[in-house]
């Protein structure tokens, strides 16, 4: 898949840029990575502060694309997004990787052990610094 055939299934529309919206967003996903940061990092909690550092890179990534002027409806079409509008191919190579770690955390059963949590986690507070950027 590309960005154009995003748009062409109607995966992204073009909407109007909404200010009350991308704050709202931001506030959304600031909490998010505040709530992530006050869980004890363990075997038990590590995937749901993945999640929730996630959610957060998300709902700021959607405020990126309302700032262009765009809705997007599946988390696949934003990594088309970051390199194609935003011209970012690390970042969307690094949002895409991350994405399926969490989709396989939270869908398909998948686990990881401590160290590459740490990791993942550390790549996602990265990814949110960088999204800020854009904004």
């Amino acid at each position: 898949m590309s960005w154009e055939d995003c748009k062409k299934k109607r995966i992204v529309k073009h909407v109007s840029v909404d200010l009350d919206l991308i704050n709202s967003l931001k506030i959304t996903s600031k909490n998010k990575e505040i709530s992530a940061s006050m869980l004890k990092f363990d075997k038990r909690t590590y995937s749901s502060i993945v999640s929730l550092y996630y959610d957060s890179l998300r709902e700021l990534l959607e405020a990126v694309v309302l700032s262009k002027g765009f809705k997007i409806y599946n988390h696949e079409c934003y990594v088309y997004f970051i390199s194609t509008i935003l011209g970012d191919r690390e970042f969307s190579y690094n949002f895409d990787a991350v994405r399926k770690i969490r989709n396989g955390l939270n869908y398909y059963g998948e686990s990881l052990d401590l160290k590459d949590a740490e990791i993942v986690i550390a790549d996602l507070k990265k990814l949110i610094a960088k999204a800020r950027g854009f904004l």
